[in-house]
């Protein structure tokens, strides 16, 4: 798995965050057993950055926690079975790898989020990066049903991964 992390803000504090986006990006993928070996960018940055993003591609011009941008279509969330015959544009030409997707975080909301919700900056950062990870592997939540499997989901990875409300 190739993980490209890209850090546009001096948000950091002391968290290894680079260490917890390689393990909920791996468990995420184990957990959905994709077939294939994957690369996912990830670039943490702040309020500012991401609001300029989420206007320039979403045409929202206000800053949000977690923007998720897909290479492949799926045909069923999780469903990676027709992605080498129908989206071969999806796989890295020299290395083989699935090109997942982008993830992008405000690193302002990790700290505003995890103040507000009483739990750690490194809880926070991984929910988000498993949240976005759903999306990047075909998971949405904009029916209820949807918000329900997406939700149970999130709360099972980082419950395998160790990852409590308290971490």
């Amino acid at each position: 798995m190739t993980l490209h992390v890209d850090v546009e803000t001096d948000r950091l504090w002391d968290l290894p965050y680079e260490a917890i986006l390689r393990q909920v990006v791996e468990g995420a993928l184990d957990y959905e057993a994709c077939p294939y070996e994957a690369e996912v960018s990830v670039l943490l940055t702040d309020d500012e950055g991401i609001r300029q993003i989420n206007r320039e591609n979403r045409g929202v011009d206000a800053p949000t926690d977690v923007l998720s941008f897909p290479m492949a279509e799926y045909p069923a969330p999780g469903d990676f079975s027709r992605l080498e015959e129908e989206q071969a544009d999806c796989f890295h030409p020299e290395t083989g790898e699935l090109l997942l997707g982008d993830i992008v975080i405000s690193m302002d909301k990790v700290a505003e989020q995890a103040e507000r919700y009483g739990h750690s900056r490194t809880r926070e950062l991984a929910f988000l990066a498993a949240h976005s990870m759903f999306h990047l592997m075909g998971y949405d939540h904009m029916e209820e049903d949807e918000r329900l499997v997406m939700e149970e989901k999130q709360r099972e990875l980082l419950e395998e991964l160790g990852i409590s409300r308290e971490a």
